[in-house]
This record gives structure tokens, sequence and C-alpha cells, in this order.
């Protein structure tokens, strides 16, 4: 039998962390922490001159970034799974815990957007243009929620290890590829990434803490 919640010390130790991090990232850069600024200028600077320089390799980013890695193109993808949970296996309570979870990730988002009120670069010689707020990044933090998710439900299903091992792979290469391509084309500054990967990791966190207790809770009732 699991074990209640209450006897698994680690997946709450890494929420605490996660929700520590984030913390300390949003108080810095809404402080405009000197150092911090000055990391994210010389990182976006050398970043726009290569993206400047090679336009071949800024535009296979462009179109990873506006249609692969899109926030729309994760978010068709976490309902179609929601879908296919109700569909195949009748799982409407774990259909609608992972619509929810991304329901509330993207307004979080938005609020931190809003609430920060952060610029974004601003180049005499764009590559791309952006609206709304830097921090957080949202292609970024839509993309580490989304995958996160969809690996834990993998996971939790009992999947097959090549199919577990294939889903982190490309996982991997998404959350880390989107974040990298948004500094890349100029429209956030690192921390934005940063952020968009700390926030996004504490959504999931906390989302897997809260379907995991109240699945114990409603096996101590039966």
């Amino acid at each position: 039998m699991r074990p209640p919640s209450s006897d698994r010390p680690a997946p709450l130790l890494a929420t605490a962390v996660l929700a520590l991090s984030s913390a300390l990232l949003l108080a810095l850069v809404a402080g405009e922490w000197p150092p911090l600024v000055a990391l994210d200028e010389d990182i976006a600077d050398t970043t726009h001159r290569w993206a400047v320089a090679d336009q071949g390799t800024t535009q296979v980013l462009r179109i990873l970034t506006d249609w692969v890695w899109d926030p729309l193109t994760m978010r068709l993808l976490c309902a179609g799974v929601a879908v296919w949970l109700v569909w195949r296996h009748s799982a409407w309570r774990t259909a609608l815990w992972l619509a929810v979870t991304c329901a509330l990730g993207t307004i979080a988002q938005q609020t931190l957007k809003a609430a920060v009120g952060r610029p974004r670069p601003e180049w005499h010689d764009p590559v791309v243009s952006a609206d709304y707020a830097a921090f957080p990044s949202g292609h970024t933090m839509t993309a580490t929620v989304v995958c996160g998710l969809l690996l834990w439900l993998l996971h939790r299903c009992g999947t097959g290890p090549a199919l577990r091992r294939t889903a982190l792979i490309a996982a991997g290469v998404s959350v880390a590829g989107v974040g990298l391509t948004r500094v890349w084309l100029g429209v956030h500054w690192p921390s934005d990434v940063l952020g968009g990967w700390l926030l996004g990791s504490l959504v999931v966190a906390l989302a897997v803490l809260a379907y995991e207790w109240e699945r114990d809770d409603r096996g101590h009732t039966r």
C-alpha cells in the first residue's frame, strides 16, 4: 500500500526548494538587482549578435518557437491528452486535474507578468517581436508545466521504460530548447527563462502533491 503523503518528505522538500528559489528570483528581478541585470544584458547582447549574424539558425528557431513550442501548441497537446483520458479510460478526475492545472499555470503566468511589468529587451535591429511583459517567459513556463504533467502521468500509468525514456528526452529537449530559443531571438532576458523553468516546475510539483493528497484522502475514506 502506498504510504500517506506525510510519509513522503522528498516531494515536499523539492516543492519547498522550488518555491524558495522562485520567490528569490522574483525578488531579484522585481528589485532590479544590478548583478542580475548586468548578467542578463551581457548574455542578451551576445546572443542577439549571433541571431543577427546567423539568419539560417534564427529562422529555424522562429519556426520552432512559433509552431512546435508555442504555448497554444502545448495547451492543445494537454487538451488532447485530457480528451483521451476521458474517451479511453473514463478518467474524468485526472483529465479535469490536468486541464485545471494548465489553466491555473496560465493565470499565474499572466498575473506575474502584469505584477512585475518587466520590459522586454529592445534592439535597433530586432529579429522578431513579442507582446506583453517579459517575466516570466510564457513559452518556457507553459512548456515546463505541460511536459512535466505529461511525464508524471506516464510514470504513474506504469508505461514501459522505452516510452518513458523517449518522452523524457522529448520533454527535456522541448523545455530546454524553448527557453534557449526565446533568449536567442532577443524577446526575453535569461532570468525570464529561468523564472519560467522554476515557476513551471513549482506548478507541476504543487499539482502532483494536491493530486496525491486527495487520492490518499479518498483511499483512507474508503
